[in-house]
């Protein structure tokens, strides 16, 4: 932790991964113990995944060895999940990969192999549940002239100022992905900054270049799959006026302080991250897909079978919270083919580029 003044990229970096961030600290709960995803909502999100998984192996030829890559994988949760959720027969050919920072848990299965970074050159699923959420971002507002600055924080109390304006790279993403206001972007690269002409003060974004990056670099493992990034998202017809820079801690929305005692969270924006042939989708789309609906079981059921009326009826349920709108259903899934969609030609190679 430091006084010093700093960009939010470089500070929540600090607060989450550094030696004794939120993610990493040793003996901490994990995430579960702050927020609750779909993983932990119920073990159907984990079967759904499960049957993704299968597809993904019909589609590759069903080879020898199938990795299943999560990426921010927590604790384990949803890799567990998945293998119990998984037919025998596939179960032996999945070798699964949990992407962490922080240390291994001591009773995690002892088939999951523990990385801090994605294996390469595997094929398979590559799954990101609430990944790029936590990949730390700067933050830009705009000043009284409507020139976009970053936003400079300090750690010790979260307290806020502006520092040099936005230029460069990130000016062009901020035109390109997220203009604050009327004319946005006007001088970008030249020095004066990436706010809109006549843009309204006050206006909030995050920079989500590096994220861009992290979901590139990520897919790029994949010598052959699907790559899915499941998030809070937002589109570019849509972004939120003063962003959504966030945080979270035991089960509450707090203040985001980057003091490592909080989750520091910030909404993604999904279609910037899509690279050449994505396929972007709601959870609750994604989902009815893999055949997760909120369908209410017969009501013949309860009377030939109670036990297990009760047990569909409990499904129904949480199936509802995974797909319900307002809610977890609205959550994003990007699904990039790695090379390109089974089927599909690769028009030249486009793997890796940008749209």
């Amino acid at each position: 932790m430091t006084d010093e003044w700093q960009g939010w990229r470089e500070a929540t970096e600090a607060a989450l991964y550094g030696p004794e961030g939120f993610y990493v600290r040793p003996g901490g709960p994990g995430p579960a113990g702050h927020f609750r995803t779909s993983v932990h909502a119920s073990p159907l999100f984990a079967s759904a995944v499960a049957r993704l998984l299968t597809e993904v192996d019909d589609a590759l030829g069903q080879p020898d060895e199938l990795a299943l890559v999560d990426i921010g994988a927590g604790r384990g949760e949803l890799l567990t999940g998945v293998l119990t959720a998984l037919p025998p027969e596939l179960s032996v050919r999945v070798r699964p990969y949990a992407v962490e920072r922080a240390p291994r848990p001591a009773d995690l299965d002892p088939r999951i192999e523990w990385r801090a970074e994605p294996p390469s050159g595997v094929s398979g699923l590559l799954f990101a549940n609430e990944w790029l959420d936590n990949v730390p971002v700067d933050v830009a507002e705009t000043d009284a002239e409507g020139t976009a600055r970053y936003v400079l924080v300090r750690a010790a109390d979260g307290e806020e100022r502006l520092g040099d304006a936005v230029t460069g790279a990130d000016a062009e993403w901020l035109t390109r992905w997220w203009p604050l206001g009327a004319g946005a972007g006007a001088g970008a690269g030249a020095g004066a900054g990436a706010g809109g002409v006549g843009a309204e003060a006050g206006l909030r974004a995050e920079i989500g270049r590096a994220r861009d990056v992290a979901w590139a670099t990520a897919v790029a493992t994949l010598d052959a799959g699907l790559a899915v990034a499941v998030d809070y998202a937002h589109s570019c017809a849509a972004r939120p006026p003063f962003g959504s820079l966030t945080g979270f801690r035991a089960g509450r929305e707090v203040r985001p302080v980057p003091d490592g005692s909080c989750d520091i969270t910030a909404h993604v924006a999904l279609d910037a991250c899509a690279l050449p042939g994505a396929e972007l989708l709601t959870q609750r789309e994604a989902l009815h897909r893999l055949g997760v609906t909120a369908a209410r079981p017969p009501l013949a059921l309860a009377s030939t079978d109670p036990a297990a009326y009760v047990r569909a009826l409990a499904s129904t349920g949480e199936a509802a919270e995974l797909t319900a709108r307002g809610g977890l259903g609205d959550f994003g899934w990007l699904m990039q083919w790695a090379p390109f969609p089974p089927g599909r030609p690769s028009n030249g190679g486009n793997r890796g580029g940008r749209p």
